[in-house]
């Protein structure tokens, strides 16, 4: 009978399951399967990075952009550790992840060996699936049950590997299960479609929030919402789900939205989320009429309490809605706020084109604008960079990759690079604050090492800077904010990539011409003015703790700085 490599097995089966890359870095108890990885490294290419957290980073955000698995690789112990951040991410955005993670020896397991580490009850929390392989004929079929568990729960599969079982001799044997996933797509029970009809009929004030699980489901929604004559709001990691200048638009919601989503909210007589399980329930009404659309049925009602549940397929929910629904004539909620977001337009275009000495990050962002393709992909890290982007940046085609639910910082370089990996024909931009990048920056050099031509903006101002905001929010003194200052284009240069080091716009602009035109890893190092990002609607308590500060900060430091009250002044009523 033949007998083949367990670790060449193993390979052929990930090549069946058509992964074509693994992001990580080798090491002695993975280098049994690193040797068997080098043998087809035409099929497979391993990427190297210099962190084994960017590599689940990456690998999670290769999973959300393109709904394929992300696979990362690490050895056991520190490797292993590493990883979580990343794997964290896949599990709270339901991104689907295999790590592939060695063990030592299996005749060394349980004797506290060199960097030994039971990782079985460390991935218990993180895992859909969490196995270690204890002999070569389990591999296939715990491979195929973990890729499955993966996507089916969309979630993160962990293989803990010893590294002496990849190199045995796996005899033929009958396969206990196979590469595939059947699809399905789901329609909710008639009796709830049709008391959602009727609830949307007799609405005057129906009001929409849509997420990412409508994603797919772009056209649909787009005439749902022309159909009930709708304000719609967005949610975070489903910004681009409409642009950002369709008609029934009101930007997103929270801390990051605007003033209109926050007014219409608390105006509307009909909530629908569709495709969202929207976390922030102090920004939602209460007492109101509230329909949820979710293809998970632990969603429905998790976050926010619903009258009527759809579970089924956004897509299909929609469909069946809009060939049921009768046009609504009234249009004066959606025409009122349309006017509220026309205003409020006008006010971010006056911060963006106010007279300034230094540059501030709006005019950074709006300047991002003007060079970035409308099918470009941004990966925009976490920090105030994440309300500068979402308001500021008008998103039409693009696509928009943040970790939204962890909210990790350091997840733009790494989203970037799985971008270009995944989608290497497109233009790939990264958004990043100086805090965050700085956590991952090392790994600029995994972009020049693969020769992957991304544009990283970081928002270099010295600081942390929404941490400095939230201290001052709750009537604390800032307290161990400040960063010490990077040139991160010169740090790009000694990596073998190039740098612009810009502090004015027309510094800027030319900036952005060469970034895009050079074909090369790129930093563009833009120095920012220190500037908190208020929120679209400040509420009293806000701005009670806000003026807390205020004061203590006179009596500790004799500033007293009001610009930020007298801004925030007109977002209070």
């Amino acid at each position: 009978m033949f007998a083949s490599r367990a670790g060449e097995a193993f390979v052929e089966q990930l090549k069946q399951w058509d992964i074509d890359h693994i992001y990580g870095l080798p090491g002695d108890s993975i280098n049994e399967l690193m040797d068997d990885l080098r043998k087809e490294q035409d099929t497979i290419k391993f990427i190297q990075v210099r962190h084994e957290e960017v590599g689940a980073l990456a690998a999670s955000a290769y999973a959300k952009l393109t709904g394929k698995l992300g696979v990362c690789l690490s050895i056991a112990g520190p490797g292993a550790i590493h990883l979580m951040n990343g794997l964290y991410d896949a599990k709270s955005d339901g991104a689907p992840v295999l790590a592939l993670v060695g063990q030592i020896s299996s005749n060394q397991i349980g004797t506290d060996a060199f960097q030994e580490v039971n990782l079985e009850r460390m991935f218990d929390d993180v895992a859909v699936f969490n196995q270690r392989i204890e002999t070569e004929e389990q591999l296939p079929d715990l491979l195929n049950q973990a890729i499955k568990t993966a996507y089916d729960r969309k979630g993160v599969a962990v293989l803990v590997i010893p590294d002496d079982i990849i190199a045995r001799k796996q005899k033929n044997r009958l396969d206990l299960t196979s590469p595939v996933i059947p699809k399905s797509s789901l329609l909710p029970d008639e009796i709830d479609l049709h008391e959602a009809l009727t609830l949307i009929e007799n609405a005057e004030k129906p009001i929409v929030l849509a997420g990412k699980g409508a994603l797919q489901a772009r056209e649909e929604l787009d005439d749902f919402i022309r159909n009930i004559s709708a304000p719609t709001v967005i949610s975070l990691p489903g910004k681009g789900v409409i642009p950002d200048d369709h008609p029934n638009c009101l930007g997103n919601l929270g801390q990051i939205g605007t003033k209109p989503a926050y007014q219409a909210m608390h105006e509307a007589d009909l909530l629908l989320l569709v495709g969202t399980s929207f976390p922030y329930r102090e920004f939602l009404p209460d007492n109101i009429k509230t329909i949820q659309m979710d293809v998970d049925t632990k969603s429905i009602g998790k976050r926010y309490p619903v009258d009527i549940g759809l579970v089924g397929d956004a897509k299909k929910t929609l469909s069946w809605l809009n060939h049921n629904l009768v046009w609504k004539e009234n249009r004066s909620f959606l025409e009122k706020y349309q006017e509220a977001m026309k205003d409020w337009r006008e006010e971010l275009s006056d911060i963006v084109n106010q007279e300034s000495d230094r540059l501030i990050a709006p005019q950074v962002v709006s300047d991002l604008t003007k060079i970035v393709d409308d099918d470009a992909i941004l990966s925009v890290d976490v920090g105030n960079v994440t309300v500068w982007m979402a308001r500021y940046f008008p998103i039409t085609n693009q696509h928009f990759i943040i970790s939204s639910w962890l909210a990790t910082m350091g997840c733009g370089l790494p989203g970037a690079i799985a971008a270009k990996i995944a989608k290497p024909e497109k233009q790939v931009i990264a958004v990043c604050g100086d805090g965050g990048f700085s956590m991952v920056m090392h790994d600029f050099v995994t972009a020049v090492k693969y020769n992957l031509p991304i544009v990283v903006v970081v928002l270099n101002n010295s600081e942390i800077s929404m941490i400095k905001y939230e201290q001052q929010e709750m009537g604390h003194l800032e307290y161990e904010t400040d960063l010490e200052g990077i040139n991160f284009a010169e740090f790009a240069k000694a990596c073998g990539g190039l740098g612009f080091r810009v502090q004015t716009r027309a510094e800027l602009e030319s900036a952005f011409q060469q970034a895009i035109n050079l074909n090369k890893p790129v930093i563009i190092d833009a120095v920012i003015e220190n500037q908190a990002p208020l929120p679209g609607k400040i509420a009293y308590q806000q701005a009670i703790k806000y003026s807390e500060y205020l004061v203590k900060n006179f009596f500790e430091n004799g500033k007293l700085d009001l610009s930020p009250i007298k801004k925030g002044l007109k977002r209070l009523k």
